[in-house]
């Protein structure tokens, strides 16, 4: 599936400089538009009990002047990938160059001509917004007689010029992101190199990320190496390269990967049956490739056999329609992930099943009414009202620094509320927040797991905290062991896990006391599409058997698996309702059927800040 135009050699050309074992005569003679090269490339990393090949026999090649997506689950290579061509990290085996220039050999030079910003930018933050951009121009040696007029040009492009004397630690996480992409542009590099840059930020500042990055390539010719685990945003990328386990999946055009579903895609839709009962129903069935959850609707990918009849995946479904859609990249993505991982014998993971009846809603188990939360003189949550009856998804949305972090947090009885009132699982939350918290289940974004202890040490931990003991806990940790297929890994320790199994592991952890409420904050930030399906069906089985469900996420497709929502901005409630009354509001004769994003970015910017939360 390699794009032959971006991958190719140019017989004739003058060699790249670089270093190899091999002689010089033997290298392939690379095209002048590549800006990074890399062949049969190998790292291996120690690790126990076995150790891990980040990248294995990898060949690509990145051109000049264009953004090139890295794609691929957890545990593909691409933080590798970006490690090795930064010269952070040498290979094990293979060359890479970037911009003419041998990783190992030329290391000093590579790092002077190239930004990364990895995951976890280093910002400063006990220095301000200025502190930090003159850190980063000392590092660089940028000379002080063009540091006004750069300085002017980042703070106007990110937004961020009213800040410049506050503390990077006092920023939103969108903030800190643009921020940290303002100090390595702040010398210009010729390739840059970005690992999920956009990854726990809301849409807006994603959309502002993109637009500087589309800045840089389109005015200064600079070249864009990013990963994501937003497949929407791959679909934005010239060119995508996409691994697995370390090796090459293919490269080329985002619709070279969706062009072959053609006539492969459709939705469907059940009169008087959600779209959670309907997904159930159709990710069972073996001519269903991938089934997710878009408003009221199913998109479903089906196989080559099925798709030329596609009613047949109805059978079952009283009252449903099935109608094409045009395929998109995740489509095409997601089909090739399942091919491969077929052919190698790897089967779908299964997933706890749910009842054939959902549960009944009977009653409210989350009360909310005119809360409010302060800081001082800062009012970061303002009157905020609403109800969750059980056995419902709610949503928390809201732009980076709205309010919904404290709000959750109150709502979990770890931070007290300034006034109104909360009652969860009928409890006041106010008055007796141990008692609240003994009857939820709490997943952090940070995965609240300790690094440290291993899988099975984790789940005795947390079963013990819980008041579980004796033969409940053993019960109770061997289902965690069997549902979450955590068995073979129960020794291994938490903090070396790839993303996926974490998420996994907290989300056991926080279910070892079948807690009627589940509080998920940001459970997938970052984690890659097919983990995030197969979490997102284990949530699906808990609400049909009862459990409630309140999560805040910046991943606005995943905002489709809520009934029912909240937004919010500066503090307040800017709209409440399900996806398809929320998209309503941003229907327009340009845009008739909005996504989520679409409607999430035209609410937030139809209202002007109130002076509510911070920035």
């Amino acid at each position: 599936m390699m794009d032959e135009s971006a991958a190719s050699v140019v017989p004739g050309q003058p060699a790249t400089p670089g270093h190899s074992t091999q002689n010089d005569a033997a290298k392939p003679v690379v095209a002048d538009d590549v800006v990074l090269w890399a062949e049969g490339l190998t790292k291996t990393f120690s690790a126990k009990p076995n150790d891990v090949t980040a990248v294995r026999g990898l060949s690509v090649r990145v051109r000049a002047h264009r953004i090139t997506g890295l794609i691929g689950p957890d545990g593909a290579g691409k933080t590798t990938l970006m490690r090795l061509a930064a010269g952070l990290l040498v290979p094990d085996e293979g060359r890479i160059e970037v911009l003419g220039l041998d990783c190992v050999r030329d290391q000093a030079a590579v790092q002077a001509r190239v930004g990364y910003m990895p995951q976890r930018f280093g910002l400063y933050e006990d220095l301000s917004v200025q502190e930090n951009l003159d850190l980063y121009a000392d590092l660089h040696g940028v000379p002080q007689a063009i540091r006004g007029r750069r300085y002017d040009e980042l703070m106007r492009m990110t937004g961020l010029a009213p800040f410049t004397a506050r503390l990077a630690g006092r920023l939103s996480g969108g903030m800190k992101q643009k921020l940290g992409l303002a100090c390595v542009l702040v010398h210009p590099p010729q390739l840059l190199l970005l690992d999920e840059p956009t990854v726990g930020v809301d849409p807006v500042s994603r959309r502002e990320l993109w637009a500087i990055v589309n800045r840089f390539v389109e005015h200064e010719g600079t070249s864009v190496l990013m990963s994501t685990a937003y497949l929407d945003e791959a679909e934005r990328c010239d060119e995508v390269i996409v691994l697995d386990e370390g090796s090459l999946i293919g490269q080329g055009p985002p619709s070279q990967f969706s062009r072959p579903l053609t006539g492969r895609t459709f939705r469907v839709r059940a009169t008087g049956l959600g779209p959670r009962d309907v997904q159930t129903h159709l990710a069972l069935r073996s001519e269903v490739i991938d089934a997710v959850i878009q408003g009221d609707a199913v998109r479903v990918v089906l196989t080559e056999a099925a798709a030329s009849q596609p009613d047949s995946v109805l059978t079952g479904l009283e009252q449903a329609v099935i109608e094409s859609v045009p395929p998109r990249f995740e489509d095409g993505f997601i089909a090739t992930l399942r091919a491969k991982r077929s052919a190698g014998s790897a089967a779908r993971s299964p997933v706890p099943t749910a009842r054939a009846e959902p549960a009944a809603r009977d009653g409210l188990v989350i009360s909310v009414r005119h809360v409010q939360r302060r800081f001082g003189e800062f009012l970061a949550v303002n009157d905020i009202s609403f109800d969750v009856p059980r056995g419902e998804v709610f949503g928390l949305l809201g732009a980076n620094g709205a309010g919904k972090t404290t709000l959750f947090r109150m709502l979990c009885g770890l931070l007290p509320a300034s006034g109104g009132t909360l009652q969860v699982a009928g409890v006041d939350v106010r008055k007796t927040a141990a008692r609240a918290r003994a009857r939820i289940g709490y997943m952090s974004q940070k995965f609240s797991l300790y690094g440290t202890l291993s899988v099975q040490d984790n789940l005795q931990f947390f079963s013990s905290a819980y008041g579980l003991s004796g033969r409940r806990r053993r019960d109770r940790i061997d289902w965690a062991l069997t549902e979450f297929e955590l068995g073979p890994i129960g020794d291994q320790t938490s903090g070396g896990l790839p993303l996926g199994y974490k998420q996994r592991l907290a989300l056991a952890c926080a279910l070892m006391h079948e807690p009627e409420i589940i509080f998920l904050d940001e459970p997938t930030s970052g984690v890659d599409p097919l983990a995030r399906r197969e979490f997102w069906q284990r949530i699906n089985s808990l609400v049909h058997q009862g459990v409630t469900v309140l999560v805040t996420t910046h991943f606005m497709e995943e905002a489709e698996y809520c009934d029912r929502m909240a937004i919010m901005m500066s503090g307040r409630l800017l709209a409440l309702g399900t996806p398809s009354e929320i998209k309503q509001q941003a229907v327009s004769p340009e845009r008739p059927e909005p996504t989520m994003e679409d409607a999430f970015i035209a609410l937030i910017e139809s209202k002007p800040p109130a002076g509510g939360a911070h920035a």
